[in-house]
């Protein structure tokens, strides 16, 4: 591969058999073939996790002085334990179904009436010089179809998450009894197989949008790649939802089993006693493994997508170079191979082996994929792109344009995929308790919540740094080397490893629900301590993804920005941030993540009151509920979460998906621009902060309960007065790091992608000026 990219000049002969230059065959054979390994990769995985049977009669490890050995256990004993994790194990994937049941339902109503609304808009506007009335139909109904199938590919990425992670918690955990390292493999290789379909799903379906749409749009190219970004849209705007209604029904079963379970009836953690538990388990599925499999693929898909637009506009597009055109998409192809080479080190070649190398062996994916990737992506950028070819002009409609040279690209990709391993490290080091920051957090409780509270959002605060840095630097850098286009393959950049990164992140709930079972069917302190060594890295892993969904969104969200300054011919020539239009706009959107997380919190506080009162009404009704001799009614919380999650989830999602078009209809082009870049530059540094804050929260409660070290016994263990303080930390960082901050780099990508769809509308409303400014004579 990497002697075709240096003599790509070489091979600009017609291949015979595909009629097609041969660096475009190549493309044409990598992308899809790319995919469909991913996919195949992935099924092998599931059925290594398969072949792990939810039966009784193995071998199981026990723990003394530090070393392993093997004991026979009882074997009616033991197949009533297995037994047992069988059970919870199909309870939680029935609270799963049942809410995404719901949730698709609500979602599909919506997909039908945004469809209505892109089609009836967009082949309203009134046609161009050049243009016809059938050209606008023609990309009313093909953006439409990109909208459908980016929202169902989002869907699809989120279930079969969710169904590969309630599949393998329980034999997560029965393999925790055999050790680490069986456990440990079961755990990634079930995280790895949801990475690797939705980065093959992702990749192959956007391949076929663009082959299809293609044969309808002939040499518009530019026309092809506008219509291509209702993908982006479709994919975000169900992410959302999937967001904020996964991140409310989790935390409302969380807060309520934490502050009724830990703190009033000291119990433990998971206990089978507490009524939410199996609600607070389903919730670990359907936020953080369906939620963020749909929020990275919305990533992905609109950093795509940002990418072809702008060099839709640039001689890529203009001389029909096939290959380069497609540089983005070959980009991700090339990522999936390095990838699946890295997940072989983590599950066969150096698998963790014993609880100190768990996060080691975690943040060695990271490391090995970032660096695997840096000369793939020098080969790709090589072999794809011309030596050189022309961007067009900041506002795209002049004809002053950019050299481009195709190393630089390969710089662009380089600065995105480096500065997401630095965000990664970096929000490891403020989320792990193995670090100083989780630990003086975990210190600071021996005072009571109020200390820790503010240690935690002073950690948070502080995390912004670095991040912020890393995503300034990669915006310059993109941004002088290739304009909107460089920055666009930044993000794709730090999104190339996708795979990896969906991996460890899913890795952190399948290790929770894992601890969650262990406990619940009573496997014993040696099986649980396993296992929350695992969770408590997840915890990390989780906090690592957001980190890399934050960064990536900021970049994506930058990258749509100049696309959609570019489609709705605003002239940076002419405009400024005094415009008091602009300026209005951007005191607006930063004003909007805040609206937006009052929302979602307010909306989790409720959620969590009503499951408070329904736990503390079991524990005071349910005679033998404490003694263990009564069977708690579970059903009733997960219709509570369920009921709670589904109601509230409509009004954050109408604020987003309503802004951009209110604005940009009523009040012009250049209002919405201040709106999204107010959004984006509040809403980057808010998402930081809550997630990395929740983060440490929870990993300094964690580091109170295992009392790994000398420090940490001395805060007094699990229901000490220290160990309370923390839980109510955690409860408060609950919704922050897994219900507002995740969803706010959804906020700032959705309102961006929105507005480049519908950008010829809202320049057909009075010229970009807005129908309010027309009406009172303003414009």
């Amino acid at each position: 591969f990497f002697f075709f990219s240096v003599s790509r000049k070489y091979y600009r002969d017609i291949d015979k058999a595909t009629n097609m230059p041969v660096p475009d065959a190549v493309v044409s054979v990598i992308i899809p073939g790319s995919a469909v390994v991913a996919i195949l990769f992935a099924i092998v995985l599931w059925k290594r996790v398969a072949s792990i049977q939810l039966t009784g009669g193995q071998a199981v490890l026990r723990s003394q002085n530090g070393r392993e050995y093997l004991l026979e256990e009882d074997q009616r004993g033991e197949e009533e334990v297995v037994a047992r994790a069988a059970d919870i194990q199909a309870s939680i994937q029935e609270g799963a179904n049942a809410f995404l049941a719901a949730e698709y339902y609500y979602m599909g109503i919506f997909m039908v009436l945004m469809s209505i609304a892109i089609f009836s808009l967009l082949s309203s506007i009134t046609p161009e010089e050049g243009r016809t009335r059938q050209d606008e139909i023609r990309q009313g109904i093909f953006s439409t179809v990109a909208f459908v199938t980016g929202a169902i590919t989002s869907i699809l990425s989120g279930y079969l998450g969710m169904k590969i992670a309630t599949y393998a918690n329980a034999r997560t955990a029965v393999e925790a009894r055999k050790g680490i390292a069986p456990a440990f493999m079961c755990a990634f290789r079930s995280g790895a197989v949801m990475g690797f379909l939705l980065a093959g799903f992702g990749l192959l379906n956007l391949y076929i949008v663009i082959t299809v749409f293609q044969k309808f749009y002939g040499d518009d190219w530019k026309g092809l790649f506008e219509s291509i970004t209702g993908y982006g849209l479709g994919g975000s705007s169900i992410a959302l939802f999937g967001r904020v209604g996964g991140g409310i029904y989790t935390k409302a079963a969380d807060v309520g089993a934490d502050l009724v379970g830990k703190v009033e009836q000291n119990i433990p953690e998971d206990d089978p006693r507490n009524p939410a538990v199996i609600a607070d388990n389903v919730g670990d599925n359907v936020g953080d493994i369906a939620g963020m499999g749909a929020d990275l693929f919305g990533s992905f898909a609109e950093s795509t997508c940002a990418a072809l637009v702008v060099a839709a506009i640039s001689t890529l597009g203009q001389t029909h170079d096939y290959s380069g055109m497609l540089f983005p998409l070959v980009v991700s192809a090339a990522g999936i191979i390095v990838c699946l080479f890295t997940t072989l080190v983590a599950t066969d070649l150096k698998p963790a082996k014993v609880i100190a190398e768990i996060e080691y062996t975690l943040k060695l994916q990271m490391i090995i994929s970032t660096i695997l990737m840096t000369p793939v992506a020098l080969a790709v950028a090589l072999f794809t792109l011309p030596e050189t070819f022309t961007l067009p002009g900041t506002d795209g409609l002049t004809s002053d344009g950019k050299t481009v040279k195709n190393w630089y690209m390969f710089v662009c990709i380089s600065i995105g995929l480096w500065s997401g391993l630095l965000i990664g490290l970096q929000t490891e080091y403020f989320t792990s308790n193995r670090y100083q920051p989780v630990q003086d957090v975990a210190d600071a409780c021996r005072t009571g919540p109020a200390t820790d509270i503010i240690f935690g959002l002073a950690l948070g605060y502080k995390s912004c740094i670095i991040p912020t840095i890393a995503i300034a630097i990669s915006i310059y850098v993109g941004s002088s080397l290739a304009g909107m286009f460089g920055i666009a393959c930044a993000a794709l950049g730090m999104l190339s490893t996708l795979a990896t990164g969906l991996a460890i992140d899913a890795y952190g709930p399948i290790s929770d629900n894992a601890g969650g079972i262990a406990e619940m069917a009573g496997m014993g302190e040696d099986i649980r301590e396993r296992t929350d060594a695992l969770d408590a890295a997840g915890n990390t892993t989780a906090a690592i993804g957001k980190g890399f969904a934050i960064g990536s969104a900021a970049l994506v969200s930058l990258a749509l920005f100049g696309a959609y300054i570019t489609r709705a011919k605003i002239d940076l020539v002419h405009s400024s941030i005094l415009d008091p239009r602009v300026f209005a706009g951007l005191l607006f959107g930063a004003m909007l993540p805040y609206w937006f997380s009052a929302m979602t919190m307010k909306s989790v506080g409720k959620a969590a009151l009503a499951m408070v009162e329904e736990v503390r009404r079991q524990f005071q009704t349910i005679a033998g509920l404490m003694e263990g001799t009564a069977r708690p009614d579970y059903k009733r919380c997960v219709a509570i979460s369920t009921q709670a999650a589904i109601s509230e989830m409509i009004a954050p999602g109408a604020l987003v998906m309503l802004t951009p078009i209110i604005v940009g209809a009523l009040f012009g082009t250049q209002c919405l621009a201040g709106v999204l870049a107010g959004s984006l530059v509040s809403g980057v540094q808010l998402a930081v902060s809550m997630s990395n804050t929740g983060g440490a929260w929870d990993n300094a409660k964690k580091y109170v309960e295992a009392g790994a070290s000398e420090h940490a016994r001395s805060l007094g263990g699990k229901g000490s007065d220290c160990h309370k303080a923390a839980v109510i930390g955690d409860t408060v960082g609950d919704p922050l790091k897994d219900t507002s901050g995740p969803s706010l780099n959804i906020l700032i990508k959705l309102m961006a992608v929105e507005s480049l769809v519908f950008a010829p509308f809202f320049y057909s409303c009075a010229g970009g000026n807005g129908l309010f400014f027309q009406y009172f004579n303003l414009a």
